[in-house]
């Protein structure tokens, strides 16, 4: 997702008129200056945090200020993302990073049309051609002597283009003639690696060699390439597998492996893995290396014509008459040849088909649901974490408690709301999604694990699972808990050994409560106390401290925090004998203190032990 940052007032307008033109980018302005939804305090800060996220930016600023704050971040130009410098008045547009393998001279002309002006495209190949051999499209990859062929080009020398699979079309621009080749070929090298994943800039294809052609294809003749070459793989090939339940990854690898090897294909022009959705969580499947596109059996049914192994056995079980076969040709869409029949090992099959422009986008399919159980910190943007960030940015649709989902709305879609009691309702929404191929943000105030929602998801997995929620992947995000962000107002109270007991006896029996303050008051734990008391619970907040008066001196110290990170913040230290109860409720997090902690000027602190 685009960023858009604004520095000064002058310039929102043409951000707006940038993401007008840009689906989905965010307009960011500088706090106390432009007047915008999200806000930054810290420009260097946030630039830098949007360049580790890989997010294209574009700066609504001065060329030198986008430079000076990412220069110490630049290290490789095929993984860096787009940061474009535009203007405030919208009258220049400039690439500055990531101007082919990051696509700012693509974004530079989408935000050029959308200010009719030209934009400031440097790259030499660009100006003279068109077309940048390093940067070619989504889901190519590209080998060999790229420095040198593009070198050659830019000197007015001459390319010699051969293309025998996929959509050439964006490399006629080419000057042609006597001069190395630039080969467009899906078919594999002899000493290109097998079953690696999909990569830019790596391996030669060493002595001038004629590949093999693949195996339903050999009356084709095979181009020719060497030392001072360019090959470029398109993604024109699909990849189908069947497996039995618990095959080993190591014999699906092998059998894809070989079926690749020896049908003469590459692996670096496989866009896709398609397999039956029952296989979902299949490990050996999910241990490959290629995008995967879940099929039911009536969709994979849909191409028994086009099987060359059709099987009633196959039928009888999951219900179509083949799945490798059947897969490889839904990825690869109605123009498909299957070009490896179906080949067997021991409990896995494997079959390739071919597309002759390219697999179709989007890929068919679903792609497997991703259930990520966010925990977002105590309210404060610069306390949730960056993986917490990313997962709420990547999901398609956020579930959870009105009041977590506000916190964090700059960065999710659509969200389904739920109130604060309805926790089951939350996980299984959740899960239901994520198993119909979603990929959701579950989110949680705090810790996703401490007193939220990871454990009673992992419960329902456990005890109550739908075999749709099989499929989805499950991901916990961790966060800055509420005991954490309090003992960090305070001083340092967590210093040594510590516990957290919830009061509420919603789901534990008050006996087990008292049973675990008992043993924590003896133990000599410092104690972070959890929902200690609502409205019309309050017993057991006074039970609790009853139990530790008995147990610790009068003048222990604790903490009372209420909201911490967020604008009603308010966060004491008083003692054990003069804690207020009346005054603490369901937003609070108490932490008592042991026998050592201490409350000085500089905090309160538990000491670890160290002898002066």
């Amino acid at each position: 997702m685009t960023v858009i940052v604004a520095l000064t007032a002058s310039g929102l307008p043409t951000a707006k008129r940038i993401a007008a033109a840009l689906p989905g980018a965010e307009i960011w302005g500088l706090d106390g200056r432009v007047e915008t939804a999200n806000r930054i305090d810290d420009t260097i800060g946030a630039l830098r945090d949007w360049f580790r996220e890989g997010r294209p930016i574009v700066g609504l600023c001065a060329s030198g200020i986008l430079i000076r704050a990412l220069a110490p971040l630049l290290a490789d130009k095929r993984a860096e993302p787009a940061v474009v410098a535009v203007a405030d008045d919208g009258s220049a547009v400039v690439p500055l990073i990531g101007g082919h393998a990051g696509g700012a001279n693509a974004l530079a002309a989408e935000i050029g049309a959308a200010l009719g002006v030209a934009p400031a495209i440097t790259t030499g190949s660009d100006l003279r051609m068109g077309v940048a051999l390093d940067a070619p499209p989504p889901g190519w990859t590209v080998s060999g002597d790229v420095k040198g062929v593009a070198a050659r080009l830019l000197a007015g020398g001459l390319v010699d283009l051969r293309v025998e699979a996929g959509d050439g079309s964006w490399l006629e621009n080419l000057p042609r003639g006597d001069g190395p080749a630039v080969v467009v070929t899906d078919r594999l090298a002899p000493t290109s690696p097998v079953l690696s994943a999909p990569r830019s800039g790596e391996g030669r294809s060493g002595d001038d060699v004629v590949a093999p052609s693949p195996s339903r294809g050999a009356e084709r003749v095979g181009v020719r390439w060497g030392d001072g070459d360019v090959v470029l793989h398109p993604p024109t090939l699909a990849i189908g597998v069947g497996a039995e339940r618990g095959v080993a990854s190591d014999e699906l690898r092998e059998l894809v492996d070989t079926t690749l090897a020896d049908a003469g294909l590459a692996p670096e022009s496989v866009a896709a893995l398609g397999t039956l959705d029952l296989k979902a969580d299949e490990a050996a499947v999910l241990a490959l290396p290629w995008p995967l596109r879940l099929f039911d059996a009536t969709m994979l049914e849909a191409e028994t014509p086009r099987l060359t192994t059709p099987s009633d056995v196959v039928f009888a079980a999951v219900g179509c008459h083949g799945v490798a076969e059947a897969a490889a040709l839904a990825l690869a869409g109605p123009d498909a040849e299957l070009v490896v029949a179906k080949r067997k090992s021991a409990r896995a099959t494997c079959a390739v088909a071919r597309a002759p422009k390219g697999l179709p986008q989007p890929l068919a399919g679903r792609a497997r649901g991703h259930l990520a159980i966010v925990g977002i910190g105590p309210g404060r943007a610069d306390w949730r974490t960056p993986a917490a960030t990313a997962a709420l940015r990547q999901s398609e649709v956020a579930i959870g408690y009105g009041g977590y989902l506000d916190q964090v709305a700059d960065l999710i879609g659509p969200a389904r709301r739920f109130e604060l009691g309805q926790e089951r309702d939350r996980v299984v929404a959740a899960l239901d999604a994520a198993g119909a191929g979603q990929r959701v943000a579950l989110v949680c105030s705090g810790d996703a694990g401490i007193y939220a929602m990871a454990a009673l998801a992992h419960e329902l997995l456990d005890t109550e699972t739908k075999p749709a929620w099989r499929t989805a992947e499950v991901e916990v995000i961790p966060g800055v808990s509420a005991a954490q962000a309090a003992a960090a107002r305070a001083g340092a109270p967590l210093g040594h050994d510590f516990c957290f007991i919830s009061l509420s006896d919603l789901l534990t029996s008050w006996p087990a409560i008292e049973k675990r303050l008992k043993a924590a008051a003896d133990g000599d734990f410092v104690i972070a106390i959890y929902n200690p008391a609502s409205k019309t619970r309050r017993q057991p907040l006074d039970d609790a401290l009853a139990i530790l008066r008995g147990a610790r001196a009068p003048a222990t110290p604790v903490v009372v925090a209420r909201n911490v990170g967020r604008p009603d913040e308010r966060v004491s230290t008083t003692t054990l004998a003069d804690i207020d109860a009346t005054t603490v409720d369901m937003m609070t997090c108490l932490i008592v203190g042991s026998s050592t902690t201490r409350a000085a000027p500089t905090g309160v602190y538990t000491p670890r032990g160290y002898k002066p």
